[in-house]
């Protein structure tokens, strides 16, 4: 197959490409070429820019788009547009964040969606959840049964530029007394960024429409935790930080991977896992991750030791 990927340099799109390459399909990735990028020399570049400039995109054809870069819906309305009579399908990356809030856990994908209260509103910063709906809708709207849409929870993994579960990765590995925000009961799911591009490839393969939360299982941040150390070869001395604690060190707020009673970590993937959604373990994802961030000298999103050290020297 020929496809096409709108973004696919940096992470998700990355490992998306390779996927499909590794199943031996033609590969364009259309960016605006202001970065370098390592994929291989077979993946045809486009550049041109999302908003406004799609002319490399013209009188082309492929058998299917994946859009893993589209944040606002006009923009994603002009390559949907643009490309309804060039690709079947096309597949595009939300994100579980299009939940309304104030929902009871499980999420599944026909719950209530997040709505705009400005619907001119294109601040992607404020508005992330409810700008991806209005793009979801945006793409179904002109591919109807051809639309693919894909909601990702949180994603891990090699080249992840985020550092959110690279600090635990990291931190887990220099083993010690190493602090952890809850008491373990708060429920995370990490999916391998890898699972989510085989994922994709696959849809896309086979031709498969429908919307899909892609998240891994969940865990209790312990689990969680537990899983990590186990895939980089330590056993840490895990202290947990009551609210009451973050509180008083100002220490809250500042754990990657970590958002307490929140239900978009509670989702539910059995839609995805019966299409095809395979998961590797944890632990392999922590192994990786931790060999690719220590080869590039990538860094985590969460406190450093120093940080780290002064709260507990605090706590006694």
């Amino acid at each position: 197959m020929d496809i096409l990927v709108l973004g696919g340099t940096r992470f998700v799109g990355r490992h998306l490409v390779l996927a499909l390459l590794e199943r031996g399909h033609r590969v364009s990735v259309f960016t605006r070429g202001k970065s370098g990028d390592d994929l291989p020399a077979e993946v045809e570049r486009l550049q041109g820019d999302r908003d406004g400039d799609l002319g490399a995109l013209q009188g082309r054809r492929w058998d299917a788009c994946a859009d893993v870069s589209g944040y606002v819906p006009r923009v994603v309305r002009q390559s949907a547009a643009l490309l309804e009579g060039a690709v079947r399908r096309y597949l595009f990356v939300s994100t579980v964040s299009v939940y309304a809030d104030g929902q009871t856990e499980p999420i599944t994908e026909d719950r209530a969606l997040a709505t705009l209260s400005d619907p001119a509103s294109e601040n992607v910063a404020e508005d992330y959840g409810a700008l991806k709906v209005a793009c979801e809708r945006a793409v179904q709207e002109i591919y109807g049964e051809r639309a693919t849409i894909v909601r990702p929870g949180l994603v891990a993994g090699p080249y992840d530029p985020t550092g959110r579960f690279t600090h635990w990765a990291l931190r887990a590995a220099q083993g010690g007394v190493a602090l952890a925000p809850g008491d373990g009961q708060d429920v995370t799911q990490v999916i391998d960024a890898r699972d989510l591009g085989a994922f994709m490839a696959h849809l896309l393969e086979d031709d498969i429409g429908g919307t899909f939360n892609a998240v891994g299982e969940p865990h209790t941040f312990s689990a969680f935790l537990d899983e990590v150390a186990s895939g980089v070869g330590t056993r840490p001395e895990w202290r947990w930080l009551s609210l009451d604690d973050q509180q008083r060190l100002s220490a809250e707020g500042v754990w990657p991977v970590y958002a307490p009673r929140e239900p978009i970590l509670n989702v539910q993937p059995e839609r995805a896992r019966a299409a095809g959604l395979q998961l590797r373990p944890l632990a392999d994802t922590a192994r990786d991750t931790l060999e690719w961030a220590r080869t590039s000298g990538a860094g985590g999103a969460g406190p450093d030791r120093e940080k780290e050290a002064g709260w507990l020297a605090q706590l006694g």
